[in-house]
């Protein structure tokens, strides 16, 4: 049996916004974060390593997973994944407010949870960093479901243009335009690699 990359999409995800600081705020879109245990509280959390809010992270040892709802626009994702906090205050001009461990997080508008942890070990995964923290607050802002990674494909990721001829990119809808993309092309929104891309039909 051969690998198909497209396998990896039925696993379950949901789409959290990350933040953290050190000497400014900032904040991510991830999608990969689990429950461990529950006496004490752990959670899991793979952050990229070539994201800002990574390096804040290691930095301060400590973060808050923003749990996103359905309702959040394709807006929310532009502001915290496709642009680097190393360039932009992603929370200029943006509706937020702090937990007890001096973080932002997000109003309820969007965000129907906050958990913040305490960063207790990191594991190298090669690109990502795998971070485990024990809980050290967290609460719930409203009923709303949860943004399932399924969800935000289907209904909140904009649809590329059929008109063009090019490459899209199936993480977050960057097109290429061009017959050919390169194999060492790296999609300058989401930071993933040619394999994530597919022709435009």
């Amino acid at each position: 049996m051969s690998k198909d990359p497209k396998a990896m999409f039925s696993i379950g995800y949901g789409l959290y916004v990350l933040t953290s600081k050190d000497e400014k705020d900032s904040g991510c879109i991830v999608n990969a974060v689990m429950q461990l245990t529950s006496s004490p509280e752990q959670v899991a959390v793979a952050v990229n390593k070539s994201g800002y809010t990574h390096d804040l992270i290691v930095r301060s040892g400590k973060l808050n997973i923003n749990v996103l709802s359905a309702e959040a626009p394709f807006s929310l994702f532009e502001r915290f994944g496709f642009q680097s906090g190393r360039t932009v205050d992603k929370f200029d001009g943006f509706d937020f407010w702090r937990t007890e461990n001096g973080l932002t997080a997000l109003t309820g508008e969007f965000c129907n949870s906050v958990i913040s942890l305490e960063v207790k070990q990191s594991i190298d995964m090669g690109t990502h960093t795998l971070f485990i923290g024990q809980v050290t607050e967290s609460a719930v802002l409203m009923s709303r479901p949860s943004m399932t990674y399924a969800y935000y494909h289907a209904n909140v990721k904009p649809k590329p243009e059929t008109k063009k001829k090019g490459w899209v990119c199936k993480i977050c809808g960057y097109v290429y335009e061009g017959e050919t993309l390169p194999e060492d092309f790296v999609c300058p929104w989401c930071k993933h690699p040619a394999s994530d891309f597919e022709p435009i039909k």
